[in-house]
């Protein structure tokens, strides 16, 4: 800065110099002019063409330091002009790129992003690494940084080859076999389903199921005398299973609808018929418990009636087959009306080539992993197949059948057990068989990059969203201060933002007191899917927030003990188990693990739980009743009070409880006694029969003949939820 004021100065002190010495050279020029004029023409015109300052070495000297420092300085200026223009980076960039790229793209740090887009109308709060960033904000970063933008062509254009696998062509009406029917048995809880698929295949499945309730979906193959063979679909009949039940109905070919003939059509009765309906499936009507002296058959298919069942009696087309799963009565009457019917049906598949099916259950096996319960529609499964559902792929390692024993291909309409998965698919997702590993993985990657832009899209909706709402928040905050002194505007700020913070921590109080997050574990995904809905059909979310924190598949591990810790949740299993080292280290975290075998059991356990988080109610229950029969006032000091003459009617005043005076049937006042007395006496108690005198709490209030006052006293009673799951 120094050599910069020295530069200067000198430069001024030569300016000062030059003009000093041009104006001496300017007479110098006029003297020799004047002696030019008088000498000969040739000798001025040569002395006129010599610069004046060119004589005298002093001139020469400054003026050649004053030109090296202005040569210097123009040099300077285009140097620093050169180097600002080179400074400019190029970033290259493309439409809906996230922060993270943006920062590599610029070579910076992810927080020097967040820096560039402070008071700006997007909310940073709601903004993480991999968010993905409008073309403005991009320009914005961009521009504060200092650089050029250069937008890229090839990222935006970029599209992504479709890869997933879909079902082939309907196939020639030549390859086509006959198959075995796939019936689904569906109905209410406790009309007989399992028990009538028990004296079908003779096994015990019924008193295998805890409380004698399919908890899910099982696939069994039944062989009859006959040499026929039907698949049947046990799906749970208790209203938890509704989309079970509607997955039932998708994979099958028949329903045999079971109602009891002494409980008629009930709710899941319904449910089971527009299930079928809606699949297109035709139905067989076995009416159940014919055997109960209450049985009234005809009765139910009067009231099927109503919803479009019509049985052959009527003048229908749906076949009635009075049975008695308990007995065996009728049974093989109900088998033949399915395979007369799937003869009618004319049912076919296409045994060869790729494998195609449906997922009917998945489960974690300790000891084999992810396995899933399938039935084939197409093609013929064998050990080693590649096989794609979902997001999850896997190479068939073991197939076994209803009763675990191992078979080594599956033809269509059979169910089989598929051990192999790499990942666990959700019940009702749809089985391909692919040609090798690599597609598989590439399908796999397709459908999780599908799911992953569908989110994106998602995303930018919502932070679009976010910045619509910001921007409007802060022109109503400009609007709000704008005509206000700078010191006004702060101070009022500051008092909004202390307010602002008191509400906030209010609030996450009476959210923590108010909140109930729960992770679920199942055995099955289809038991897991189920508690799910019913969750779904939650609607106190006034009374107390539910919060599905998370939920899978296998027994209660660390990690879902940590993640209820973390947000103070419940642990729900349904037939699953809690090793002991698990419940030690839940009881030392203070997390709470809740296991259960039947569905309506964890359902009422969760509402309990529900109930506990709500403020209790406050009951008044009445302790004695007195009614006014005189009124009169007394004098103390230089007031007068009020007083009532009373006479109790019921039960008995207590001066410490409280009071409330009723007249015409309205409660006017509420409070607390100033005293009581029985004639001169104060005492505390008033029985039956007694006459009193007492004066309230609130002197303006006027007491009338005939009004009453009651004595109660205030109990806290715990609350329950309004939530009813329905059943």
């Amino acid at each position: 800065m120094n050599q910069k004021i020295l530069k200067l100065e000198n430069l001024l002190r030569f300016h000062t110099v030059f003009r000093q010495l041009h104006s001496l050279g300017q007479r110098r020029m006029l003297a020799q002019w004047n002696h030019v004029f008088s000498s000969a023409y040739p000798v001025w015109t040569a002395q006129l063409c010599i610069r004046p300052w060119q004589t005298d070495p002093l001139i020469g000297v400054v003026l050649s330091q004053y030109r090296l420092l202005v040569t210097k300085k123009e040099e300077g200026s285009q140097k620093s002009q050169l180097f600002s223009t080179k400074s400019k980076k190029e970033v290259e960039v493309w439409i809906g790129m996230t922060i993270e790229e943006l920062a590599r793209a610029m070579k910076k740090d992810v927080d020097y992003v967040y820096e560039a887009l402070m008071n700006t109308a997007i909310d940073i709060d709601s903004l993480e690494a991999h968010s993905r960033l409008d073309e403005v904000w991009i320009k914005e970063v961009v521009k504060k940084a200092g650089m050029k933008l250069k937008w890229s062509k090839l990222k935006q254009d970029k599209v992504r080859e479709n890869k997933d696998a879909v079902r082939r062509p309907q196939a020639d009406p030549a390859l086509l076999t006959p198959r075995s029917p796939v019936v689904t048995i569906m109905g209410h809880v406790d009309h007989g389903k399992t028990t009538l698929l028990d004296k079908l295949r003779k096994t015990q499945v019924a008193a295998m199921e805890a409380g004698g309730i399919t908890q899910h979906i099982g696939a069994f193959l039944v062989s009859l005398p006959s040499g026929e063979k039907i698949t049947f679909l046990d799906t749970p009949g208790h209203a938890a299973f509704s989309a079970m039940r509607a997955r039932g109905a998708q994979v099958t070919d028949i329903v045999v609808l079971v109602v009891a003939a002494d409980d008629g059509v009930m709710k899941q009765t319904v449910e089971s018929i527009q299930h079928a309906k809606d699949a297109q499936v035709p139905v067989i009507l076995a009416i159940n418990k014919c055997d109960k002296a209450e049985a009234e058959p005809e009765k139910v298919k009067k009231e099927l009636l109503a919803y479009d069942v019509v049985c052959e009696d009527y003048g229908g087309d749906v076949q009635a087959v009075h049975i008695s799963a308990l007995t065996g009565d009728n049974l093989m009457a109900l088998a033949e009306a399915t395979i007369a019917l799937a003869e009618m049906l004319e049912l076919k598949a296409d045994p060869t080539g790729p494998v195609e099916g449906t997922v009917i259950e998945s489960f974690t096996d300790k000891g084999r992993g992810p396995v899933t319960t399938a039935i084939i529609q197409r093609g013929t499964l064998r050990k080693g197949s590649i096989l794609v559902a979902g997001k999850s792929w896997a190479k068939v390692r073991l197939m076994f059948d209803e009763n675990g024993k191992t078979i080594h291909e599956a033809c269509p309409s059979m169910p089989v057990g598929i051990v192999g998965w790499r990942d666990l698919p959700s019940a009702g997702d749809e089985i391909l068989e692919v040609e090798s590993e690599p597609r598989a993985r590439a399908v796999v990657d397709w459908r999780k990059y599908e799911r992953e832009q569908e989110k994106n899209k998602e995303d930018l909706k919502i932070i679009e969203e976010k910045r619509k709402e910001h921007q409007e928040a802060q022109q109503k905050a400009r609007e709000k201060y704008g005509n206000m002194h700078w010191k006004e505007r702060s101070f009022l700020k500051y008092q909004e933002k202390k307010e602002q913070k008191h509400l906030q921590s209010k609030e996450k109080e009476e959210r923590d007191s108010h909140v109930l997050p729960i992770i679920i574990k199942g055995d099955v995904d289809g038991s897991v899917e189920a508690i799910v809905n019913i969750m779904d059909t939650y609607d106190a979310s006034h009374e107390c927030k539910l919060e599905l924190v998370h939920f899978g598949v296998g027994d209660v591990s660390e990690n879902d003990v940590n993640l209820a810790e973390t947000f103070r949740g419940v642990i729900y299993g349904f037939n699953v188990n809690a090793g002991n080292v698990i419940q030690k280290s839940a009881a030392k975290k203070g997390v709470k693990i809740k296991l259960h075998k039947i569905i309506y059991h964890l359902i009422e356990d969760l509402q309990e739980e529900l109930s506990s988080r709500l403020p209790c109610t406050v009951e008044e229950h009445p302790i004695g009743e007195a009614s006014i029969l005189a009124t009169f006032s007394v004098t103390e000091g230089k007031k007068k009070v009020p007083v009532a003459g009373c006479r109790v009617q019921k039960g008995q005043l207590e001066k410490q409880k409280k009071f409330k005076l009723i007249r015409n049937g309205g409660i006017i006042w509420k409070g607390s006694l100033t005293s009581l007395k029985h004639h001169k006496d104060d005492i505390s108690v008033i029985k039956t029969g007694m006459d009193c005198g007492l004066s309230l709490s609130e002197e303006k209030i006027e007491f009338k003949v005939g009004d009453e006052i009651v004595c109660y006293e205030e109990k806290e009673v715990p609350a329950k939820t309004s939530w009813d799951p329905g059943f």
